[in-house]
């Protein structure tokens, strides 16, 4: 079992930022698939973004240039640097671990979550 831990999130205005952390509760490497969804009121979870394999990373294409995903192995941490926030990007978003990543992420374990609001 992996426990994740998100923090980071909170209100901000449109064009803003914030940084997402999530820490696993097990020793983790680059090759150790880790990411993040969010999912919006009314709306199905859905995937943002990814690392794996020795570094590749992979985003939606509604968060491509404006988010960043990073790790720190060493922190057992990954992190999603949100920049140029818009309205739509407001959701609660979710720290993931584990699993396949194939053509899309197939976690084995969730984080509880982490409220993100934008206003315009």
């Amino acid at each position: 079992q992996v426990q994740l831990v998100e923090s980071g999130g909170g209100l901000v205005q449109a064009g803003g930022s914030l940084r997402l952390s999530c820490a696993a509760s097990r020793r983790t490497s680059s090759y150790y698939p880790m990411g993040w969804f969010r999912q919006a009121p009314g709306k199905e979870r859905e995937f943002v973004s990814a690392s794996w394999s020795g570094g590749l990373t992979t985003y939606a294409d509604s968060v491509k240039g404006r988010f960043t995903i990073s790790r720190d192995n060493t922190k057992n941490t990954v992190y999603l640097q949100m920049n140029s926030l818009k309205p739509e990007d407001t959701a609660v978003y979710y720290c993931a671990a584990g699993g396949k990543f194939t053509s899309n992420y197939y976690p084995d374990y969730w984080g509880q979550g982490t409220q993100v609001t934008v206003s315009s």
